[in-house]
């Protein structure tokens, strides 16, 4: 008996599958009782749903069976489906580009987000509620510049930051921000909670033995 690669087989259209399934197709295909072709496909989706139980929680299961049934066999299989059967080119049409949002941001290290936030600061209505806002938005802004620079950040250089994105609108005046050892020392507490709540323990110096 001859062995036979896969390197001379014919090329498989959907792998998970397997190779049974599209001689099973092929065969399909040759049917030339168009009634007989119609039982076999049936018998083949038959399969096919319990070679791939995980589909079952995809919407349409039977529905993906029928279009992968067509697939295989390079929608050369004439039966009647219960689904309308899909055509060869709506699967190589390029589908549409979707254009990336190309908004500047004028400091990288801040992001997008905080220029939404101050945009809504400036919509408020001056108070208490818009100076806590504020207040929020610029010591996200000196946690985000000492984490991008890794170096310590004046006060006076975030309201002015402050004060350039928001166009002048917003003065933060008398504003007290939280100082960049007690930033950075919440950034590494947080870190080590995550870790903690992950079932990780920090790295230390010395290797612990275990005990046997």
């Amino acid at each position: 008996m001859e062995l036979e690669y896969n390197t001379v087989r014919p090329h498989l259209r959907l792998t998970e599958y397997g190779r049974n399934i599209q001689k099973m197709i092929n065969h399909a295909i040759e049917e030339e009782d168009r009634e007989k072709r119609n039982i076999i496909a049936r018998a083949i989706i038959a399969v096919m749903g319990q070679l791939n139980p995980h589909l079952r929680d995809v919407h349409d299961f039977t529905h993906k069976l029928w279009d992968h049934l067509f697939i295989i066999s390079d929608f050369k299989l004439d039966v009647d489906s219960p689904y309308p059967k899909p055509s060869k080119e709506t699967l190589t049409e390029t589908p549409e580009k979707i254009n990336y949002p190309r908004k500047d941001i004028k400091y990288l290290h801040y992001g997008k987000n905080i220029e939404l936030m101050i945009s809504k600061a400036i919509k408020m209505e001056n108070g208490s509620e818009k100076d806590a806002l504020i207040e929020v938005i610029a010591n996200l802004m000196k946690k985000f510049y000492v984490n991008f620079n890794r170096e310590n950040v004046t006060d006076e250089i975030i309201f002015e930051q402050l004060e350039k994105l928001s166009k002048g609108e917003i003065k933060p005046g008398n504003l007290r921000l939280t100082n960049v050892q007690d930033l950075v020392a919440r950034t590494v507490n947080a870190g080590l909670t995550k870790k903690k709540n992950l079932g990780t323990k920090p790295m230390t110096g010395k290797t612990q033995k275990k005990k046997y």
